[in-house]
């Protein structure tokens, strides 16, 4: 209804012809990808972590807090020096590729995992991923873009996020729901069902994450900004 209704109104809230521009398309359908599979590693590890390994709340937020200290120094700078030594694409699928090796280590956690070897990897490797790559692709959506249409392109790139965030998050939590129940049917114990279907919603969400790294190396164009830069 929202795109037939901007296809047809003289003043429409979101021009489409905005996504004419390549950078953004693909950015926003990256950012979809991406925020699906990241939204995903915040709640399903959590769950992983209370009801299959038994942390409570302060350990598992001391688990997600080396992600959170890595994503803060990114944000801080260190994502700025990268991009203009490297440009966007390089660092955008680095970090895609880093974030999906964590979602993969998540993937094959078991039932009796342990904070150091099955939780910490994953979470430095996703908190170095989300950090490098959020910049660049912010970046690369903006480049091609009016000054005058920059505000409205970072609203469409958000709404992108969190469109792909709570899809995604629907999504690979069903999968990991139907999964489990699967499991029980067949016999397997609680910790052993919540943990496969888990595992299961891991695994879509490193597909998704290696996809949005391909579509980032063959699509996306580096921006006259970021050649700039580099």
């Amino acid at each position: 209804f929202f795109v037939g209704i901007e296809s047809r109104v003289s003043s429409p809230l979101v021009p489409l012809g905005l996504f004419r521009l390549r950078n953004l398309s693909v950015s926003n359908v990256i950012g979809v990808l991406w925020s699906a599979a990241m939204f995903a590693w915040f709640f399903v590890s959590a769950l992983y972590m209370q009801l299959v390994l038994g942390f409570d709340a302060m350990q598992v937020g001391l688990a997600f807090l080396p992600a959170n200290v890595i994503m803060a120094a990114f944000s801080l700078g260190l994502s700025a020096k990268i991009v203009m030594r490297w440009g966007i694409r390089t660092p955008l699928e680095l970090g895609l590729v880093l974030a999906a090796v964590g979602l993969a280590l998540f993937a094959r956690a078991p039932v009796s995992g342990t904070m150091m070897v099955d939780v910490m990897p994953g979470m430095v490797l996703l908190g170095l991923g989300a950090g490098m790559a959020l910049n660049p692709l912010l970046l690369a959506a903006m480049g091609d873009v009016k000054p005058a249409d920059s505000g409205l392109a970072s609203g469409v790139v958000n709404t992108a996020f969190m469109m792909g965030g709570a899809l995604g998050l629907a999504i690979l939590a069903s999968l990991a729901d139907a999964r489990s129940d699967t499991l029980r049917v067949a016999g397997a114990s609680t910790a052993v069902a919540l943990t496969g279907g888990y595992q299961l919603a891991f695994l879509v969400g490193t597909a998704f994450a290696l996809v949005a790294a391909a579509l980032g190396a063959f699509l996306l164009r580096a921006s006259p900004a970021s050649v700039a830069g580099a």
